[in-house]
């Protein structure tokens, strides 16, 4: 079998059991994943880190014996999570391909060193999944720790599943795609893979997400399966069975990076022309509107009042949300711009006042 490299191909799908749980279940999940012919390595937790002590945590090394043998059956290489250097140890005496670092495993620097100097001189195979909370320089940082314990960049690969933050409303986590870009712009040369299981939550949102990755140029997703999903012992609701994997793989559109059509250029070049011109009045407004703020906090500095006027701002906020609809504006978005202006506004009175 050809040595499994990240890059090799585009895009990449990764799909199996969230975790393996037993021979049977991992084999037979295998299997029919690579029968569907839209996997192209095959996946199953066997060390679960769980927020909770007592719940399933994983059947562990004969796991990996299985996965072995998935691998051997069907030519597929093999991935699984590892949150220690023993579980590298132990992953790659059974023939494992590429290992991931989970979200819980990246917040952690120590345990993120320890495992790249696992990693070191075993030309390895990463996965490095977004932390928990939203912070891109963690997430950076870990990639950093494997780079310079002497990982090779072009063994590297990032894995977006969302941050665990409040608003995700029908989702499990937040997407925040702007930080998955930012991190793609700091390793331009690393794919970047979208984990839409653990984003959804829930298998009724995978082909949304899924969809939306790929048009965002996602090189690929990881995408849990089960051959009976509801008997899962782990993340029953976010587990597709292979053949409905299957099919939800082929009705995504990956579209092209790139096009010489003539006619799409000069309709590119129109329109980012016009956008660049809306950005350049855009800022120019806000400058001005946070003159207007230096001149409030030299009202305020004047008449020794505070800087925050909390029912001031609730009415800004209550009268520009109310548009958001009419202007066909998301509500998260535009509470996201008011807070950044608000914050903004306030660092501005604040410099005025106090100087």
């Amino acid at each position: 079998m050809e040595k499994f490299k990240l890059g090799a191909k585009r895009p990449l799908i990764i799909s199996g059991p969230c975790s393996a749980e037993t021979e049977e279940q991992t084999l037979t999940t295998c299997r029919q994943l690579a029968a569907e012919g839209v996997v192209d390595v095959l996946r199953a937790g066997i060390w679960k880190p769980r927020t909770r002590p007592g719940t399933f945590e994983g059947v562990g090394l004969k796991g990996l014996a299985w996965l072995a043998e998935a691998k051997r059956e069907t030519g597929l290489p093999i991935a699984t999570e590892v949150a220690s250097a023993k579980h590298v140890e132990s992953a790659l005496e059974f023939g494992v391909d590429l290992l991931w670092i989970g979200a819980r495993t990246t917040v952690n620097p120590f345990l993120v060193q320890e495992i790249a100097e696992a990693c070191a001189g075993n030309d390895v195979q990463i996965l490095i999944k977004n932390p928990m909370h939203p912070e891109v320089a963690l997430w950076a940082g870990a990639v950093a720790r494997f780079v310079k314990a002497g990982t090779p960049e072009e063994n590297i690969g990032l894995l977006h599943r969302g941050f665990s933050v409040g608003g995700a409303n029908h989702l499990r986590n937040n997407p925040m795609w702007h930080l998955a870009l930012e991190m793609q712009s700091l390793c331009p040369n690393m794919m970047m893979l979208c984990d839409p299981s653990h984003i959804c939550g829930n298998r009724e949102y995978l082909q949304e997400i899924s969809q939306k990755s790929a048009d965002l140029n996602y090189d690929g997703l990881m995408v849990e399966s089960h051959i009976c999903p509801v008997e899962a012992w782990s993340d029953a609701s976010q587990q597709l069975e292979p053949k409905a994997l299957g099919e939800m793989i082929r009705s995504i559109n990956w579209r092209s990076t790139i096009s010489d059509d003539p006619e799409y250029l000069q309709s590119l070049a129109r329109y980012r022309e016009q956008i660049d011109q809306i950005d350049a009045e855009l800022f120019e407004l806000l400058s001005r509107r946070m003159a207007i703020a230096d001149n409030i906090g030299r009202v305020k500095r004047e008449n020794d009042v505070v800087i925050l006027q909390s029912g001031r701002w609730a009415s800004i906020v209550d009268r520009v949300m109310a548009q958001a609809a009419k202007l066909h504006l998301s509500e998260e978005f535009v509470r996201t711009i008011l807070e950044a202006i608000h914050v903004e506004s306030i660092e501005h009175q604040n410099r005025i006042m106090n100087n």
